[in-house]
């Protein structure tokens, strides 16, 4: 008799989990609380605009490279349009000198030298470390607990080439990169550009490398669409999602979980049982709430306790009567004349349009997305009285138009339609705790992250029990959330005695 799975949360990693275990005979249900499936990856509908939340770029894009296959057996990229691009973002500095984000690294690295001739050594280093994870192949079929012996050696035989740069890189930190540039204009729009100074160098190189390679693309249709596709392979295998059920208990017997306690959306409750329980929810929602805080040890209490998650930004959308083809479609814009919001000064804007996917807008129209970090406590607290909050966000949008006019003359006339997302935005749709997008935020002073190691998926005294998603993977991201659902599916089938199958549709 086939085992059965609830999987809380239809995000891409829930989705994964789910198309996973149907292909392997496990029957699965998944619990999501929201309306549509995606999680983070997703997009909202306003007045014939499509405002996206999630997708900058998707790795897997190309085939043949990196992660296009996941993607294939998850049915998200057949028959999907990618757009490529020249550049990925730009920002303006001191003198009229524009930094250009250009994804050829031999051009960006001859635009760089131009920038600042004095600093060729240290610009030709961060293009020869850029092209060497050209040839990166990140080692995700199967999990590493999971390899036989030859496996685990061929794994590290192409490994080889990169070791040893991803063990120096990983410690070096963007901010301690930069100062090593001597031209004072090149260091301040490299830390705009990438403004986690203590992010480690080694994401931007295999950022740089994904880019050249052009497996970092946008995929037509956006986020949402996206996740609808995977949604519908997984119907497709036989899943079932239930919607509006919000899993408010896991429920535990004799230290197993055999099921859930669901929230229906007319306030009643009821129980639904299975041999396993896998949470693709947020981690903190699931450890001290949906279990209690009762399975929890000094290593977990501390990871919640101090580690730090990725701020949470503001994102004001706008659809505009404008034809924005000619313009960078990313773009960093550093503000003469900053703004305050939640008692910081907002110094910098990260601007992005989407006219090269023509599913976003009416014909002749664009979307135009602009985001900042900012306070979950200020919105948390602002959003117990709704009429306050709506008006800040009506102030936010209304200074964000304010420093795009200069940018783009004559654009506060052209604005149809005004969108805007807080911190708390993300915490009502997607349960994200402090409203933060991404999970633990991935450092050179994070223990143990500069290692790949991320959070244990299991908890202690608890069997039958799995997390998977962003709360256990370090860095965030879609590839790695899919794949702590396709590594979940195969240890089970590992546990029942069973091989690992896949299937492309």
């Amino acid at each position: 008799m086939e085992k059965s799975i609830i999987i809380i949360g239809a995000g891409i990693a829930g989705l994964s989990a789910g198309c996973y275990g149907q292909m392997n005979g496990y029957r699965t249900r998944i619990f999501e609380m929201h309306t549509s499936p995606g999680g983070l990856c997703t997009a909202w509908k306003r007045r014939g605009y499509t405002f996206d939340g999630c997708i900058h770029y998707l790795v897997g894009a190309r085939p043949g490279l990196s992660f296009y296959r996941l993607w294939e057996e998850l049915g998200a990229v057949q028959g999907r349009q990618m757009v490529t691009h020249e550049e990925a973002s730009r920002v303006p500095g001191r003198d009229g000198k524009t930094f250009v984000l250009y994804n050829d690294i031999d051009r960006l690295e001859q635009h760089m030298k131009e920038l600042a001739p004095a600093d060729a050594k240290v610009i030709e280093e961060f293009a020869g470390l850029s092209r060497l994870f050209t040839g990166f192949v990140v080692p995700w079929e199967k999990p590493r607990g999971l390899m036989t012996l030859p496996e685990l050696l061929r794994t590290g035989i192409k490994m080889m080439p990169f070791l040893r740069a991803m063990g120096k890189w990983s410690k070096v930190s963007i901010g301690e990169f930069a100062a090593r540039f001597t031209d004072r204009s090149l260091r301040e729009m490299f830390l705009q550009m990438f403004p986690v100074p203590d992010g480690p160098m080694i994401s931007l190189f295999l950022n740089r490398a994904f880019a050249q390679n052009g497996d970092a693309a946008s995929p037509v249709g956006g986020s949402l669409e996206f996740a609808r596709a995977i949604e519908r392979r997984y119907t497709g295998l036989g899943g079932q999602i239930h919607y509006r059920s919000r899993v408010d208990k896991i429920l535990v017997e004799e230290g197993r979980a055999i099921g859930v306690r669901v929230a229906d959306s007319d306030g009643s409750f009821r129980e639904e049982y299975a041999d396993v329980v896998v949470s693709a929810a947020d981690g903190h929602a699931t450890i001290f709430d949906m279990l209690d805080g009762k399975y929890i040890d000094a290593e977990i209490q501390s990871i919640y306790d101090g580690r730090p998650v990725w701020r949470p930004w503001i994102q004001v959308s706008l659809g505009v009567a404008r034809n924005m083809a000619n313009e960078p479609h990313a773009f960093v814009a550093p503000l003469t004349e900053p703004f305050t919001v939640a008692g910081e000064a907002i110094v910098q804007l990260n601007v992005r349009h989407f006219y090269f996917d023509p599913t976003m807008a009416p014909p002749g129209k664009s979307v135009v997305a602009v985001d900042f970090e900012s306070d979950y406590g200020y919105w948390k607290a602002l959003s117990k009285d709704r009429g306050q909050y709506q008006a800040a966000k009506q102030r936010v949008a209304q200074e964000v138009i304010a420093r795009l006019e200069p940018l783009f003359p004559g654009i506060s006339q052209q604005v149809e339609v005004i969108d805007v997302v807080t911190p708390t935005t993300y915490e009502c749709y997607t349960g994200n705790w402090q409203g933060s997008p991404m999970g633990w935020m991935f450092t050179t002073k994070t223990p143990g992250f500069g290692t790949g190691k991320g959070m244990r998926k299991t908890l202690p005294g608890l069997e039958r029990f799995h997390m998977i998603g962003q709360w256990v993977e370090p860095g965030g991201g879609l590839p790695g959330v899919a794949i702590t659902g396709r590594d979940l599916i195969q240890i089970l089938c590992k546990q029942d005695g069973k091989p690992f199958a896949t299937m492309v549709p």
